[in-house]
């Protein structure tokens, strides 16, 4: 077992805003533990990335919908590095779809990954932190405020993300664990850039203050920042990141 300065969990960190925010936080010269469910190679070159500059890092497997899985995941921190002061629940699954074609597999693979995860994970770091306390951090939606048509189930679990922050953020504020979310806006991942039909990015750019997309290291700078010492007073709270789009 390695004793760590600092020690940051993100799940669903094998690519997309996960991947970059795992990155920030070994530039910021955490240890981090980067999980994914299924996409081990991506998973571990995340790793190999934050080694080769300099930084400390491991790759660890688990579906975190999973209570137990959740369990082994931050245990697998704890017994690596030490210890562990953040949890960023980035881990999540959006699929959009007309109220008629919903069932309920569409319905209960996302709450239980976007709603049942974020629990079972912050559950379980709570528990590690101990009585120094810690910081969690949960990845919303733009959308879990302004939901679009279409999109019922994911709006709602987003919607649900930002009453778990809230409510967790005044249950565990007397154990110095701070919890709040950041509700990002279109971000620009690789995944996004081939999904989304440019006359849709177009039109959201329209629509955003700042006349253009986010991306993915925008997310990250605000989740270290809400992570960090300068946060120290901020807990409860979802910020948008979304250049002004609502």
């Amino acid at each position: 077992m390695q004793d760590i300065a600092k020690v940051a969990v993100v799940t669903g960190a094998s690519g997309g805003i996960g991947a970059v925010i795992a990155k920030h936080f070994a530039a910021e010269g955490f240890a981090v533990l980067v999980n994914y469910k299924t996409r081990k190679d991506e998973a571990d070159a995340v790793v190999t990335e934050i080694i080769r500059a300099g930084g400390n890092a491991a790759s660890f497997e688990a579906d975190v919908s999973l209570d137990i899985n959740a369990k082994g995941l931050i245990d697998f921190a704890v017994s690596k590095f030490g210890r562990i002061d953040v949890l960023v629940n980035n881990a999540g699954l959006g699929a959009g779809r007309p109220l008629i074609e919903i069932d309920a597999d569409h319905v209960n693979a996302q709450t239980a990954l976007n709603i049942a995860g974020v629990l079972f994970a912050s559950k379980h770091a709570t528990i590690a932190f101990g009585d120094a306390g810690g910081s969690i951090i949960n990845i919303s939606s733009v959308q879990g405020v302004s939901p679009i048509p279409g999109g019922a189930v994911y709006c709602a679990t987003k919607a649900a993300v930002n009453a778990i922050t809230v409510s967790l953020a005044a249950e565990l504020g007397p154990r110095k664990i701070r919890v709040n979310a950041v509700a990002p806006g279109l971000i620009m991942t690789e995944k996004m850039k081939a999904k989304v039909p440019e006359e849709a990015k177009q039109e959201i750019m329209k629509d955003t203050p700042l006349g253009r997309l986010g991306t993915p290291e925008e997310v990250a700078e605000v989740v270290g920042f809400l992570a960090s010492e300068a946060a120290r007073w901020i807990t409860g709270q979802v910020i948008t990141a979304s250049g002004g789009y609502r």
